[in-house]
């Protein structure tokens, strides 16, 4: 590996906490077997090529957790430890927005800088964020400027990469400043979704999540990021259960429940 020209990367998703629900939580039309268990995993993801860190989202603390009535696992700096990767080490942090179970527990990645959209960034701040003010966390919010105070985080407008092979790309819906992650792993590209689907159904029979800023737009999002991804076997839905079962699990001895993005899924 050349200095400063990373990849490709080796891409972890790692679930840090999770929940139990059942199948109308998660679509905003009606779905057949409404009342079937479909409990929601909460992940955090990471790419290495052993030299350079990029964290995706943050995840939320113990006391987030206990508040919003989520099972919280343990911190995400715990988890990139598990693959011995030290959370003082990450470069960089992508948030993907700003919703509370992405965008916590900032303060445990002292080195890097983090980069988020500017109308994300607005629209959680100001006064956009009236309506759905639930959705952020104010600890978070206060940090976060003081981030920007420090230049530690930065917004962008649209597509932006913050290390060769790796980049970023606005599609809102979900909310306004909602941003995919694109990874070059050793199998091709590989989209981090996030929020814009939250589960693989979302993504293969174009449904939105109840919860949206812009469904319209969520569902126009699916093409866009079936372009970016090198196939529908390369996209990472956000909170899926599904993902640590479709993927090579991560031997860790923490227990930690982690799946090799950058290995093909079972189903190829």
């Amino acid at each position: 590996m050349v200095e400063g020209h990373p990849g490709p990367f080796r891409l972890y998703a790692f679930r840090y906490a999770t929940r139990e629900a059942v199948r109308q939580d998660h679509f905003m039309a009606a779905v057949d077997d409404p009342d079937r268990d479909m409990p929601m995993d909460y992940f955090v993801w990471l790419a290495t090529d052993g030299a350079t860190h990029v964290l995706i989202d943050n995840g939320f603390n113990e006391e987030v957790a206990a508040a919003r009535g989520r099972t919280w696992l343990r911190r995400p700096a715990d988890c990139v430890r598990a693959v011995g990767v030290d959370p003082a080490a990450i470069q960089h942090v992508v948030l993907t927005h700003l919703h509370y179970d992405h965008a916590g527990t900032l303060e445990d990645f002292p080195g890097a800088t983090f980069h988020l959209q500017e109308r994300e960034y607005q629209f959680a701040i100001g006064r956009g964020s009236d309506s759905t003010r639930a959705g952020f966390e104010a600890a978070d919010m206060r940090q976060l400027v003081d981030l920007f105070y420090q230049g530690r985080l930065v917004l962008q407008d649209g597509s932006a990469s913050p290390v060769r092979g790796l980049s970023m790309h606005l599609v809102g819906g979900h909310t306004p400043g909602l941003q995919v992650v694109s990874v070059r792993t050793e199998r091709g590209r590989v989209v981090v979704m996030s929020d814009a689907s939250h589960f693989y159904e979302h993504f293969e029979r174009g449904l939105s999540f109840p919860h949206a800023d812009d469904p319209q737009r969520s569902i126009a999002g699916f093409a866009f990021i079936g372009d970016l991804a090198d196939s529908g076997d390369h996209v990472v839905p956000g909170h899926d259960p599904l993902v640590l079962a479709r993927y090579p699990a991560v031997p860790n001895s923490a227990g930690l429940a982690a799946a090799a993005l950058h290995r093909p899924p079972a189903q190829e």
